[in-house]
């Protein structure tokens, strides 16, 4: 994992914009995963903002959606998928055929997930994986625990996970996620890993030490060969 120290979060926005969007003037067609959250949402700011002055600059990229809250009733504008609607495919213009993404209230979730993984198997590997560290570690839903899954699959959501801003907002209280695997996100050929929020220090200090461990799933990024981690330093 390169690490990558930037001064504050406006700082580590611009670094993450500069570097993806180099990757994506060199090769335009590539399937980005996409987390949610305060982590990414400078660096979609930043990209919304070149494409209005440079149109069409991310017609060809398709995009895939990393997690969705379950058993909410698709209770908008607080889901995954609203967040990625007004942040990343209106303003960069992405085409509902180039978005993969879990429904937000899917009547089988076992099936939704399956479905999922076929998506990916279908046009995957991903090609730039987009993360932001959660409080606990956490990585999409996965979760801290004793193992780790590999594929799409429900998971169970962390009193962490629960306390999310997004999931306060709820009327309807999701009692699941839906998520990307581990191996799903190993698989990526580029993995940006955003770090940033001073409740994320005792993850970033855990994430540091190197200890690879399912307790901390985002330390199993220190197994990939191409992860760049930007990281607040105002966090610290």
């Amino acid at each position: 994992m390169n690490i990558r120290y930037c001064a504050d979060y406006e700082g580590m926005s611009q670094m993450a914009f500069d570097y993806l969007l180099t990757s994506l003037k060199a090769k335009p067609q590539q399937l980005i995963c996409t987390a949610t959250g305060n982590s990414p949402e400078r660096l979609y700011e930043k990209l919304a903002d070149h494409n209005k002055s440079t149109p069409n600059s991310f017609k060809e990229i398709k995009i895939i959606k990393l997690d969705e809250w379950g058993g909410t009733n698709g209770d908008y504008p607080n889901t995954s998928d609203y967040y990625l609607q007004k942040k990343v495919l209106e303003p960069l213009q992405i085409s509902k055929s180039n978005y993969l993404s879990f429904d937000s209230s899917p009547t089988d979730a076992k099936k939704e997930c399956d479905r999922m993984e076929n998506e990916i198997q279908e046009h995957g590997p991903i090609d730039i994986c987009i993360l932001g560290l959660g409080k606990n570690g956490h990585l999409g839903f996965n979760e801290p625990s004793k193992s780790l899954i590999p594929d799409c699959h429900i998971a169970d959501l962390s009193e962490s996970s629960l306390k999310h801003p997004m999931a306060n907002k709820m009327k309807t209280r999701p009692t699941y996620g839906l998520t990307l695997g581990m191996a799903n996100i190993l698989k990526s050929k580029k993995i940006i890993l955003l770090v940033t929020g001073p409740s994320k220090k005792k993850a970033i200090k855990k994430l540091l030490n190197r200890e690879i461990t399912t307790f901390l799933p985002a330390s199993f990024l220190w197994l990939h060969p191409n992860v760049d981690c930007f990281l607040d330093k105002s966090s610290l």
